[in-house]
């Protein structure tokens, strides 16, 4: 047997599906594509989470568009976070080219123009859904891994939400937070210590220096009211189709926090709230998460722990994770040993550094009998990739040199009319763009300070008023007694007295 025929014979044989698949292209081999090699992924395998890596350039976001467009069109919603922004036009179809023609008659796989239906999310002033989180739906727990807290640091913010939830003090956005982190060590320091120990003002002088830093990075419009419900990422259209949720994060690139405080919060709220699943024919949501070195390089290690604990367990839930950036390292191992579906794109070798970082990724890929991985690597062209993903039954497939089929939908962004078009039409807008701000813990403590002032006025005056009279009265009796002397000095019976006895002593 050539080594073509056993080649074919090998990848169809492994990535045969009983189930539904999604069709990602055909099988390589020095340079030659085999149409009759097919890289299917199992739609029920897409809840083990996956990466999409790449040097730039080399079709990684066209790579998700794939995914993501396919997913819909199975009744998957999908989240993606488009940080680059030019992943709109997955909401139009494509126009078609002379090039996707080429491409899929090399695949021998039909080329179908669709769009999905598509809703645009936004952490910011840009257009879109407004997507905001309250500071009690973070807990002291997270909220303090966030923040990256010391343990003493997390004891107080944990005293704070205790505080709050016994004096019905609800906590919603940041000045909340604030001026309860004040209360504690000004007007509220007696009654605070008395049952719940005493707190440091240092302590609480640095946490408040922590939440000043997060909200210069737009914290801010995040924390706060109408909260996003997590369920609302799983509608579908009538004819069945998952939604894409599209979240614009082109304005927060150099804000990783505030994107990787949103992450958290998102996965954590998902996790809490999605019931347990099983094992399902297909996932309930597939995450996105593009340029996700921009979570973890500057995530603290309290952060990437919870991160790496709600990637093992969200998968139960019925929800897939996907990591798109540039190279597998970016990448924490504990998380990257999660990864079910690896989609590997050419890396380039300009530096020793990048030479060691190609060596390094090769070796997170099975090795095969067909490719040397590390030349491989460098070797492949735009819109082709090295695909190791996972059978039905949950086993590793072989590593397979792919070429890619094109997107169903247009790949380039939407114009602005055509973005305010999709923001016009939605229903989420409508639901979640309507700002709130209710009496909370800010408004509460504030007239509780002010009644206290006001007491505190009156007393000094009820004082001031006793004080006075006292004064007064004093003043009063003294004269009183003055004037009965003077009185009796004057009156006519003593006068006379007087003048009799005189008289005696002149005689």
């Amino acid at each position: 047997m050539n080594t073509s025929k056993k080649f074919v014979d090998h990848i169809s044989s492994e990535y045969n599906t009983k189930g539904d698949y999604i069709y990602l292209g055909a099988g390589m081999l020095d340079e030659q594509v085999f149409a009759d090699a097919p890289v299917k992924i199992p739609l029920k395998t897409m809840n083990r989470h996956g990466l999409i890596a790449g040097a730039t350039g080399t079709g990684k976001s066209k790579t998700l568009q794939i995914l993501a467009e396919n997913l819909s069109q199975k009744g998957v919603p999908v989240l993606l976070m488009d940080v680059k922004g030019d992943l709109s036009g997955i909401a139009k179809a494509s126009e078609g080219a002379t090039f996707i023609d080429e491409r899929h008659e090399k695949l021998g796989f039909p080329f179908t123009p669709d769009a999905a239906p598509v809703e645009m999310l936004s952490l910011s002033e840009q257009d879109g859904v407004r997507l905001r989180a309250t500071v009690s739906e973070f807990g002291p727990v997270l909220l303090s891994r966030i923040l990256d807290l010391n343990d003493t640091q997390s004891g107080i913010m944990a005293i704070i939400f205790k505080y709050c939830d016994d004096n019905q003090l609800p906590l919603l956005d940041l000045k909340d937070l604030k001026k309860m982190l004040q209360y504690t060590t000004e007007e509220g320091k007696e009654e605070i210590s008395k049952e719940y120990g005493r707190i440091s003002s240092a302590s609480t002088g640095a946490i408040l220096r922590k939440i000043i830093a997060l909200e210069q990075q737009g914290a801010e419009q995040f924390f706060g009211e109408k909260s996003f419900e997590v369920n609302d990422l799983l509608r579908k259209t009538s004819d069945g189709k998952g939604y894409v949720n599209i979240l614009r994060l082109t304005d927060i690139q150099d804000r990783p926090k505030l994107f990787s405080t949103f992450m958290l919060s998102l996965l954590a709220e998902i996790y809490s709230t999605f019931p347990e699943k099983g094992d399902m024919d297909k996932p309930e949501l597939v995450l996105f998460i593009d340029e996700a070195h921009l979570i973890f390089d500057e995530a603290s290690d309290a952060l990437l722990d919870q991160i790496e604990s709600i990637v093992k367990l969200i998968r139960s839930k019925g929800v897939g994770l996907y990591f798109v950036t540039q190279n597998p390292a970016d990448v924490p191992e504990e998380v990257l040993g999660q990864l079910g579906l690896k989609i590997q794109h050419a890396l380039r070798a300009f530096t020793a550094k990048d030479r060691k970082a190609i060596k390094l990724a090769a070796e997170n890929y099975p090795i095969s009998e067909f490719y040397d991985t590390k030349n491989m690597l460098t070797s492949l062209g735009i819109g082709e990739a090295m695909v190791s993903a996972l059978d039905e039954k949950g086993r590793p497939s072989p590593l397979v040199a792919t070429m890619l089929r094109a997107p169903m939908s247009r790949m380039d962004i939407l114009s602005d009319s055509e973005l305010r078009q999709i923001n016009k039409n939605s229903e989420l807008a409508r639901k979640y763009n309507e700002e709130i701000d209710r009496e909370s813990a800010y408004e509460i403590l504030n007239k509780k300070i002010e009644e206290a002032d006001r007491e505190e006025a009156k007393q000094q005056a009820k004082e001031q008023r006793e004080k006075v009279t006292k004064t007064s009265s004093r003043r009063k009796s003294g004269r009183s007694r003055e004037g009965a002397i003077i009185k009796v000095l004057t009156s006519a019976t003593f006068i006379r007295g007087v003048m009799g006895i005189l008289n005696k002593f002149l005689k």
